[in-house]
């Protein structure tokens, strides 16, 4: 079934203990931060430097999460200085610190200047009450009403929230960039959907791969649209980046992902992660023989029963398989007497 390609295995069975490391190859030390939601963890990495680390993502900006920076520093770091925070995007599991680590210690920021350009904007964006384009946004997805009632009177989720504030000034890396971390040369090659301008780093010294949350092993990560834009395309994004980065994927490569435990097999899981949504959206398409608004597809995408916890994110991946098919000229729409937009399966 796997073409000879080897399955996925995962060289380290167990993740390590909070404050606590484990080395995956010489100098590079991978840790993990909790988070308070279903996927209840974030990973990070540590790069030993001649001069002290380069730290790989941060965590969210939370009293728990700098207290175990501070075990990690003492502990596994060594008390050496983080010279270097790295974000590979703006989510604020990956970035929410790294503001803390310029303001405290003084570590130069690198990052896309994309994921920099959004986490700083997000920053300035704090609401009381959902934005009257967010309530039309989840109006035009046809978000439950009890949920919609609820949700548009109370405090939504604010990225300042759980990030640090991030000063002026950090140092850009792009596609075709080569950068040395940990004594090694790392090439960096950028992934979209999950992300826009998400950074990963491929090195070229020994068969490792950092990848944030474009390539994990055992779960898709989630590709949403949001009021922000709502028109756009992340399936579309996301199935070029995945293409893209297959040509560089080999056996050996151990994947250091954001999330999950670290792996091998990259080459059946990138095969894995466009198969996965090349699928969803066939059985969308499928259930597209009637009008339906994006928050009545969630059983062709998700083959499982979405709780109150997950109906947030789900709607959102919902919207942007829809945007795909409609951009690709397979799906039509019109608006509902309610306002929601109505998607069905063009026909002929």
């Amino acid at each position: 079934m796997d073409g000879g390609l080897n399955p996925i295995r995962y060289p380290v069975e167990a993740p390590p203990a909070e404050g606590a490391a484990v080395e995956l190859a010489e100098g590079v030390l991978w840790m993990r931060l909790p988070l308070p939601m279903a996927l209840d963890h974030v990973n990070v990495y540590a790069l030993r430097e001649d001069d002290g680390w380069t730290v790989i993502d941060t965590g969210f900006a939370s009293r728990r999460s700098r207290e175990i920076w501070g075990r990690i520093m003492a502990g596994p770091l060594e008390g050496r200085p983080v010279t270097r925070v790295i974000a590979t995007h703006h989510h604020p599991d990956h970035i929410g610190l790294a503001g803390w680590m310029q303001s405290e210690f003084g570590a130069e920021l690198w990052t896309t200047r994309t994921a920099w350009l959004f986490a700083r904007m997000l920053m300035l964006d704090e609401q009381d009450r959902p934005a009257q384009e967010t309530l039309a946004f989840w109006r035009s997805a046809g978000m439950d009403a009890e949920i919609y009632a609820q949700r548009a009177a109370e405090r939504p989720f604010n990225f300042a929230d759980i990030v640090a504030p991030m000063p002026l000034g950090f140092r850009r890396i792009r596609q075709g960039d080569s950068v040395t971390m940990g004594g090694r040369v790392w090439d960096v090659h950028i992934g979209n959907g999950h992300a826009p301008e998400h950074a990963t780093f491929w090195c070229r010294d020994a068969p490792l791969v950092i990848a944030g949350d474009q390539i994990i092993a055992s779960i898709s990560p989630n590709l949403g649209v949001y009021a922000t834009e709502p028109e756009a395309d992340p399936v579309a994004e996301w199935l070029e980046a995945c293409t893209r980065l297959s040509a560089l994927a080999r056996e050996d490569h151990l994947v250091l992902p954001g999330h999950k435990l670290p792996f091998t097999g990259l080459p059946v899981r990138m095969r894995q992660l466009i198969d996965n949504h090349h699928g969803a959206l066939a059985r969308l398409l499928d259930h597209l023989d009637r009008p339906r608004s994006a928050a009545d597809c969630f059983a062709p995408l998700f083959k499982r029963e979405i709780r109150a916890g997950e109906y947030g994110l789900a709607l959102v991946e919902s919207v942007a398989h829809l945007n795909h098919l409609l951009q690709t000229g397979q799906a039509v729409r019109e608006r509902g007497a309610d306002g929601a937009w109505l998607w069905r399966r063009k026909e002929g």
